[in-house]
């Protein structure tokens, strides 16, 4: 159970330092699970970027 805390608050972490993501700025569950949709897929596109790179990423979207 420690492990898989550790392995699953790291991202969270990570949001939460990086983008200042630290409360949810809207209200209804609706709302607050497409803000954080929209946070997670900052995160990975951050992650994608910093291990693929940016060209490669990009000629992959445009492809």
């Amino acid at each position: 159970m420690r492990v898989r805390r550790e392995t699953v608050e790291h991202p969270f972490g990570t949001m939460k330092a990086r983008m200042g993501a630290t409360h949810f700025l809207t209200k209804t569950l609706p709302k607050v699970a497409a803000e954080m949709a929209l946070s997670v897929l900052a995160y990975n596109l951050t992650r994608v970027m910093n291990t693929v790179g940016t060209k490669p990423l990009m000629a992959a979207i445009v492809a």
